[in-house]
């Protein structure tokens, strides 16, 4: 039974640790870009949407190729901060011993 017990304890720290690592990971802020930097959306790691900046020089632009820079800034940013989390689950995944460390590897 000492195996079942140090599973428990396992699984009990690696929520202890998924907690911690659900507010950090909503902490997170990330900025995507378009346009070469003309275009610059800052998300929050709730996928949230937190402050938008356009290089004045854009406002000469037609409204469809303004939407396609933000459009492109946002999916940049989305693909940025996908891969942070992605980072810091395996860190907490990595820190785990077998068995429970297999299942988030």
């Amino acid at each position: 039974m000492k195996g079942l017990g140090d599973l428990m304890q396992q699984a009990q720290q690696m929520q202890e640790k998924m907690g911690a690592l659900q507010a950090e990971m909503t902490a997170l802020e990330v900025t995507g870009e378009s346009g070469a930097g003309l275009v610059s959306v800052v998300m929050n790691g709730a996928h949230e949407v937190a402050k938008v900046r356009l290089d004045p020089s854009l406002m000469a632009e037609t409204t469809e190729v303004l939407e396609e820079l933000v459009a492109a800034a946002c999916n940049d940013a989305v693909r940025k901060l996908e891969a942070a989390q992605r980072d810091k689950m395996s860190q907490l995944a990595g820190g785990l011993s077998a068995p429970l460390g297999k299942l988030f590897a």
